[in-house]
């Protein structure tokens, strides 16, 4: 394991993978029940015991995700779930819930737990709170400025985690009623519906058949979506706070999204913990996660910068040229094996992303379809073709488009 964690989602088994391939040294993952995001793939008991399996054959480890707050109803099956989780000895349980924290300590008592982000841990007091429950780790609100991390860090020892990048949530550390209030469905019990991300127009009382844009703009406005929040070029700061653990958000995101941004926060981190030149870096990874994303980026809350800037009021502005189109599955003498994801054709250069070092461009002289045909082209989704080979390339590795 390394000094400084690279934390990163996993909302199934072939994310767990990707994950861990490209330099997470822990995953967390959601159960089928008592997560906060139940549109997530999510884990049964047995792809848990098969993901921790992994885990340890690969020297890495997994946090699950048990962060709804609970109803009286819940309790009984929560009490079963933490036993038999206990038997799976994951690494840690991520709970919010003060009542679940009671029921964990009695009922999975050899499973360490980390306090979620839900739970709103502002200051170095309320960490010694849970320092002195048994806790082993606070995942920070993120509203916690930087400064205020490298206090709470030398008032307490507990270890601390913090969200680096991702989708942010407007309300107060995610404790959302938005959702439950326009669809009946709660993402205080892992079914958020996204309502702030959904578009809005303001209806005045007395004229409620006009809908009026904030912003005058063809396409309305979003004023409830916050902009995704990156502190790759901030990593140094996290550390020097004395933060352990740097949370990726995504368990609903793509294998190309983990897969990206894993990388990129592996690679930061080793330049700094070796004492390389992190600022030349920057550039190129900045790149790479622009290249990949859906919204503006933030800095959030961190580093105390308190205007408009923060949200995301307008539409998107942000140029994603990066197109994923296959997976690696296997490599022969001349071929490799891929799993189609997006369209490509013959003569296309494609990019891999590859797990370690520079990514390698790879022409495409020749696609064979499963019928053993040679076709020009590969339109149909989930397809697994055989494409010609490049030297560097492994197994797991993804296939990119750049425009």
């Amino acid at each position: 394991m390394n000094y400084i964690e690279v934390l990163s989602p996993a909302g199934n088994l072939e994310k767990l993978k990707i994950a861990y391939l490209y330099g997470a040294d822990a995953v967390y993952v959601g159960g089928k029940e008592f997560s906060l995001r139940s549109k997530a793939g999510n884990f049964d008991l047995e792809q848990l015991k098969e993901a921790k399996k992994i885990s340890i054959q690969l020297g890495k480890k997994i946090y699950i995700a048990l962060n709804i707050f609970a109803h009286n109803d819940d309790l009984n099956p929560i009490i079963e779930y933490l036993k038999k989780l206990d038997s799976i000895k994951l690494d840690a349980m991520i709970i919010s819930d003060p009542g679940i924290i009671y029921l964990a300590k009695k009922y999975a008592p050899n499973t360490p737990i980390h306090l979620s982000t839900q739970s709103n841990t502002l200051n170095w007091a309320g960490c010694q709170f849970w320092l002195e429950q048994g806790l082993e780790r606070v995942v920070l609100g993120r509203e916690v400025t930087l400064n205020e991390m490298a206090n709470i860090n030398k008032k307490t020892e507990v270890e601390l985690e913090a969200f680096v990048h991702g989708a942010m949530c407007m309300a107060y550390s995610g404790r959302c009623m938005l959702s439950m209030h326009l669809t009946g469905k709660s993402a205080n019990s892992g079914s958020c519906t996204h309502p702030c991300r959904w578009e809005y127009y303001v209806v005045e009382k007395q004229r409620n058949d006009q809908f009026m844009p904030i912003e005058e703009d063809e396409r309305g406005t979003y004023i409830f979506n916050s902009k995704d929040l990156c502190m790759l070029p901030y990593l140094e700061k996290f550390i020097d706070a004395g933060v352990k653990s740097l949370k990726i958000e995504g368990r609903m995101k793509s294998i190309h999204y983990v897969a990206t941004v894993t990388k990129a926060y592996r690679e930061a981190v080793d330049v700094i913990e070796n004492s390389g030149d992190f600022k030349a870096a920057i550039p190129r990874l900045m790149n790479e996660l622009n290249g990949i994303g859906e919204r503006e980026y933030t800095t959030g809350f961190y580093l105390e910068e308190k205007d408009d800037n923060m949200q995301q009021y307008e539409p998107l502005k942000v140029e994603k040229n990066i197109k994923f189109v296959g997976k690696v599955l296997e490599i022969f003498d001349n071929e490799i094996l891929i799993e189609q994801r997006n369209k490509f054709l013959v003569g296309d250069t494609l990019e891999i992303l590859v797990p370690i070092g520079e990514n390698i461009n790879i022409k495409i002289l020749s696609i064979v379809n499963e019928l053993g045909d040679y076709v020009d082209s590969a339109p149909h989704p989930k397809e697994k073709l055989l494409i010609n080979k490049v030297p560097g390339i492994v197994i797991g590795s993804l296939l990119r488009i750049r425009s």
